[in-house]
């Protein structure tokens, strides 16, 4: 019998709503049969690759109308191949899924071991681009990421409040303090917005929201990127609509900012004019590329003096990663982890509830809290009743008297800069640079996940005067 072939052409819109692009492609009609018919080894599963194929140009461009990064393509075709072999094994064809198919592979995901939310997040958004885009389904456009199952001691927002659910759910998906604040006070200027401007909830407000910000508070372009995630988290996950369509609006210009780095001769002027409790703090975020609350939330599980590294945890991203520990502050590192165990003894004396915990592990891990090794390095000073547990426990030092601290020491060793804490992250990027360190090792010490944002360091490779000589000097 002849193969029938099925043919599709469907029109597509940016996710910026700027052109839009046609895909057409073809998958002969016979094989639905054999995915339906056939095992997880067998004819269906060659059909399926077969048929993925058909979909991969037209999906690779669907994924570059909606803006999404070509270095993340790859991944965003692993959760379609990944939705393929689902089907398969389960006897149906990709392009019959219902909605409720989807949705029971998405919470497929969301339990498996391993997955974080964000990567569920990321199979949501591959899925709602090919069955909204690629396959003109208008039930995929709206497809969601199934919210993860919500702790028995988080209580429950109390209904009708959006800004209250947006908080419920970023604590479910153990997201920072610092996000749920900032997300919460997005919503927050979006809904007063929507108050006093008369608008409706929806893409058009948000557009007129996100212009305001540059038209009236000249917002950077950061900041104005911020509040764009914000509300559509906030659409997706508090209220439960989707963002489809927020077209053009006016953009902050990104300046090219070149990073401020220390010679070595200022970064040790800095240094000693640092006050004692403030110096090592400082020396690692020079020495080890930590930046400022990385060095605060140090703890002492996480030097290893024997292989000379430094485990950043639940760094930016939420992502862990290794540096170099420098030799040169092991001795004041260790003298200053022998203070902090005898605060430590002390506190565990007096009963209190030990270091501050993220909630997660602590219902994991309940004694963990007062056990030496997940004591900070720097500790506060003083105590304080945990907000979020409950119990009197000690922080790690607030990272406003560091930055205090850096901004007199400037000032006092004649250091006439635009001096910060992350200045240190960038002369220890720039040295390293300097001395002949790859682009890549510097890249993974930093932490960074694309090695375009280290490229900016490499401005010392061009700086005027390496292989320049000005007319004046002539």
């Amino acid at each position: 019998m002849g193969k029938r072939f099925r043919q599709y052409q469907i029109r597509a819109e940016g996710d910026g709503g700027g052109p839009g692009v046609t895909f057409e492609f073809g998958t002969d009609a016979e094989s639905d049969h054999e995915i339906e018919s056939g095992d997880e080894r067998g004819v269906g599963w060659e059909s399926a690759e077969v048929r993925m194929e058909d979909w991969l140009d037209p999906f690779r461009r669907a994924l570059s109308v909606h803006g999404r990064h070509a270095e993340l393509h790859k991944w965003h075709i692993n959760w379609v191949r990944r939705l393929g072999t689902w089907t398969v094994r389960r006897g149906m064809a990709l392009e019959r899924l219902l909605p409720e198919d989807v949705d029971r592979f998405l919470a497929h995901l969301a339990s498996s071991p391993g997955l974080a939310a964000w990567q569920v997040d990321q199979a949501a958004d591959s899925l709602r681009i090919l069955f909204g885009t690629v396959l003109g389904q208008a039930w995929g456009r709206k497809i969601l990421s199934p919210e993860p199952p919500p702790p028995e001691d988080i209580p429950k927002p109390a209904p009708g409040d959006p800004v209250a659910k947006l908080r419920y759910v970023i604590k479910c998906r153990n997201y920072s303090r610092r996000t749920g604040d900032a997300y919460a006070e997005w919503a927050e200027r979006y809904l007063i917005f929507c108050r006093t401007s008369g608008m409706p909830q929806g893409e058009d407000s948000v557009r007129a929201f996100l212009e305001r910000l540059v038209v009236v508070g000249n917002v950077a372009a950061a900041t104005q990127s911020q509040a764009l995630n914000a509300l559509v988290f906030f659409f997706r996950h508090a209220l439960g609509i989707p963002l489809e369509q927020i077209g053009e609006f006016r953009r902050s210009k990104r300046p090219r900012k070149i990073p401020v780095v220390l010679s070595r001769s200022e970064v040790r002027r800095l240094l000693d004019a640092l006050p004692r409790d403030c110096r090592l703090p400082a020396a690692l975020m020079y020495g080890a590329g930590l930046r400022l609350l990385e060095a605060m939330r140090l703890r002492v599980k996480d030097i290893d003096f024997e292989r000379h590294q430094i485990m950043v945890h639940d760094g930016k991203g939420q992502k862990d990663r290794l540096t170099v520990l420098p030799d040169r502050w092991c001795d004041e590192l260790r003298e200053q982890m022998a203070a902090t165990r005898k605060l430590h003894d002390m506190d565990i004396r007096k009963e209190y509830a030990g270091a501050t915990f993220p909630l997660a592990l602590e219902r994991k891990w309940p004694n963990a809290p007062k056990e030496w090794g997940w004591q900070y390095i720097f500790p506060a000073t003083r105590l304080c009743v945990d907000p979020g547990i409950g119990g009197i426990r000690r922080h790690h030092l607030h990272e406003t008297v560091i930055q205090r601290a850096v901004k007199l020491a400037a000032k006092a060793a004649g250091i006439d800069k635009q001096v910060g804490c992350h200045t240190f992250r960038h002369s220890f990027a720039t040295h390293l640079l300097e001395s002949g360190a790859d682009i890549r090792t510097v890249q993974e010490l930093l932490g960074h996940s694309d090695v375009q944002t280290t490229m900016i360091y490499t401005h010392v490779l061009n700086r005027p005067g390496l292989a320049v000589r000005s007319p004046a000097d002539d």
